[in-house]
């Protein structure tokens, strides 16, 4: 199959480029991809930072929407011209990728794949830092750090669909109000200079139950000081810096867990384990509206560097998307 792509020339320049893609194995599929997901690891990973494993495309993109074009052998569940939303092991900003079937979600009928890009990895990060390793109860609360970030808006909108009461912050006024209509009980605004007192005033230190950390930093000893007993504080980005002092007694005299994780670090089954687990129980909650991905930007897919730096700004609010049927 003939596919366009986006290479990496340099740090600094992305350029569109052919090929051909060879046919999926067993137990992988081809997507005619209309959309792909822009995540924080593909900017890593163009900077050199973050190491693409041997067993995957060194293709930039994780995450895709569009139609089943192919099938490889002893694929069940999913037929030629399904629609769909996929986690790849790279390869995503491209017109057609590969994925594995099992790490692939059937878009419900009102989902349609330009949201259904926004899905995959906001949807597994999620449901496995906060309900795997947060083991977020409904009668709980949650804290999202970046609410306003294309996982944010998801995690939001997840835990209370789960029932849970959700405290985020988001940066400045306009996107702590977004992050407030999104459903968020509690919204702060992570760049005043008062924030732990912000935090304090709202009588919610010591009442989360469970952070859902993407920056790291001097954020750390803030998460432990609003934790509740037995809280669980997992961390899944450094936006603020990957170093962070912290005191360990109230680590001690809280029984805190401080854990963290990346996808790719989840491994094949793992990542398989977690689709199940969604397409079970959270895909139901998307079919009745209750998680609904916000897009923020839709650029093609020549312009992939675009969208990047709309990420690294940190201005846009919810998923940032490459339109791959226009190169």
């Amino acid at each position: 199959m003939r596919r366009q792509y986006i290479d990496i020339e340099n740090s600094d320049t992305l350029s569109l480029k052919d090929d051909t893609l060879a046919a999926p194995a067993a137990g992988e599929i081809a997507i005619t991809v209309d959309f792909a997901g822009v995540n924080r690891a593909d900017i890593l990973q163009r900077l050199g930072l973050y190491p693409v494993p041997d067993d995957a495309s060194p293709i930039l993109g994780l995450e895709v929407a569009g139609q089943v074009a192919a099938l490889g052998a002893d694929v069940q569940g999913f037929e030629i011209g399904d629609r769909v939303a996929a986690l790849v092991q790279g390869g995503g900003y491209a017109t057609v990728a590969i994925a594995r079937a099992d790490h692939t979600l059937q878009l419900p009928s009102n989902i349609d794949t330009r949201d259904g890009a926004a899905l995959p990895e906001a949807l597994l990060t999620v449901w496995h830092n906060v309900f795997t390793l947060g083991n977020l109860k409904s009668d709980e609360t949650l804290l999202v750090h970046g609410g306003g970030s294309g996982i944010g808006t998801i995690a939001i909108q997840m835990a209370k669909a789960w029932g849970a009461r959700v405290v985020a912050t988001a940066g400045g006024s306009d996107k702590c109000a977004r992050v407030r209509a999104l459903g968020a009980d509690f919204v702060l605004d992570y760049r005043s200079d008062t924030l732990i007192d912000d935090f304090k005033h709202a009588d919610l230190a010591g009442a989360i139950d469970v952070t859902l950390d993407m920056a790291g930093g001097d954020f750390m000893p803030m998460n432990f000081e609003l934790a509740a007993p037995d809280g669980r504080i997992v961390c899944i980005g450094v936006m603020r810096g990957s170093k962070a002092e912290i005191e360990l007694f109230p680590i001690l005299m809280k029984r805190l867990t401080l854990t963290g994780s990346t996808l790719r670090g989840l491994g094949m089954k793992g990542r398989a384990d977690g689709f199940k687990a969604l397409q079970k129980a959270m895909m139901p909650m998307a079919a009745a509206g209750h998680i609904e991905p916000y897009i923020d930007t839709v650029v093609p897919l020549s312009e992939a560097m675009s969208a990047q730096t709309r990420m690294q700004s940190g201005e846009h609010f919810g998923k940032i998307l490459l339109d791959c049927r226009q190169t």
